[in-house]
């Protein structure tokens, strides 16, 4: 919900899973959100990052290193456009 001058004002706002696009519900303790940071040609960190966020059933599943990697090639892909 937004106010009038068009901030944030809900108390709590859910993420979405970022290999499932399924809603990361409050009870959900066994998602994680991974920061990755970016590098230049002389591998020094920029200082910018790209977050994904995994829900707990990926997770179970055993599909979360594979899933890292597959949007982490997507992102890099759009990165280098």
């Amino acid at each position: 919900m937004q106010n009038e001058e068009g901030q944030n004002v809900d108390l709590y706002i859910p993420r979405k899973c970022s290999a499932t696009n399924r809603l990361i519900t409050s009870k959900d303790h066994a998602s994680v959100q991974i920061n990755i940071g970016h590098v230049d040609e002389n591998g020094i960190c920029t200082g910018q990052f790209t977050t994904f966020a995994l829900c707990g059933v990926v997770r179970a599943q055993g599909e979360a290193d594979s899933s890292v990697d597959r949007l982490w090639h997507k992102k890099k892909a759009e990165l280098a456009q």
